[in-house]
């Protein structure tokens, strides 16, 4: 019987992102192209006789009940199968939070997954994914986890081959942003054809094993919006740059950035300039990991 497991919840970045349409239950089609990378949160559960869901995390602004993804992850699948005995979920939170990182998808992925193990459930990970849409639409690619292309409502899920590996600079700058105001924004503008990113091309480039071709493809049509509203974003994406990135963008609907490099001495000078030189004063949390590509 197991009764404690750890587990490693990884967050995404989006190499590509396109939004096709709005659906009449307000939900949008999305074309993305979803990459995780090794940044992190630590989860550990323990099996306890006494019925229940317990969570704590680091982070004392967490809701420890039903509003934590996490918790719902467990509850879903307890009541499904039935389970009576108890759970502690213990959250370390490392990806910074409403980031557009997945961090609480990643999370509830992760628990899925444990929950499955730990009262030895037998479901397959496509079972876990179906179940996981339930909870969020990045939750399917959580479980999946790697390089995909992602459609539908983002529950549509294509594995690509694993990018060239490089070296990824994640920086959030100090504010907040509304996914729900993001896209509300998006659906009131009139986008041209130049503005929507060629995800078929960067699947080609992807295909290609080529990173300079993938980075040259680099679009999110989110960030019409967010770093129209924000530009620390642009300003952050400029350091990057500056310093040899081979591009730079924001992930999901913000207000992360992050910029790919070939080089390790200059991704390690962007990091510095970010974190302690004359630009640290753009990026609240800065962190310097890579692509991750091995499957739960």
């Amino acid at each position: 019987m197991i009764s404690h497991l750890r587990l490693k919840a990884y967050g995404k970045i989006n190499l590509g992102l396109d939004v096709l349409g709005r659906r009449e239950n307000g939900y949008h089609d999305v074309k993305m192209i979803m990459q995780t990378v090794g940044l992190h949160d630590r989860i550990e559960l323990y099996r306890k006789e006494e019925p229940g869901i317990a969570i704590q995390s680091n982070l004392f602004y967490l809701p420890d009940n039903e509003q934590n993804l996490a918790y719902k992850a467990a509850k879903l699948l307890m009541e499904e199968f039935d389970i009576h005995e108890g759970l502690s979920i213990h959250l370390r939170k490392f990806i910074p939070v409403a980031a557009g990182m997945a961090g609480g998808s990643t999370d509830a992925a992760s628990v899925l997954f444990g929950v499955n193990k730990m009262f030895g459930l037998g479901l397959s990970r496509e079972e876990l994914m179906e179940r996981g849409v339930k909870l969020g639409a990045d939750v399917p690619y959580c479980i999946l986890r790697g390089t995909a292309l992602s459609e539908g409502i983002g529950e549509k899920l294509t594995p690509l081959p694993p990018m060239p590996q490089c070296q990824v600079l994640i920086a959030k700058p100090g504010i907040s942003v509304s996914t729900k105001m993001v896209y509300e924004c998006l659906d009131a503008m009139e986008l041209r054809k130049e503005d929507h990113p060629d995800i078929d091309g960067m699947v080609e480039a992807i295909r290609q094993g080529d990173l300079r071709k993938v980075a040259g493809k680099f679009g999110n049509v989110l960030e019409l919006v967010t770093a129209g509203k924000y530009p620390v974003i642009g300003q952050i994406e400029q350091v990057m740059m500056e310093e040899g990135a081979v591009n730079a963008m924001m992930s999901g609907s913000g207000p992360t950035v992050f910029g790919l490099f070939t080089s390790p001495a200059a991704a390690q000078r962007a990091y510095e300039s970010l974190r302690f030189g004359e630009a640290s004063g753009l990026a609240k949390q800065v962190y310097l990991t890579n692509f991750f590509n091995m499957k739960a």
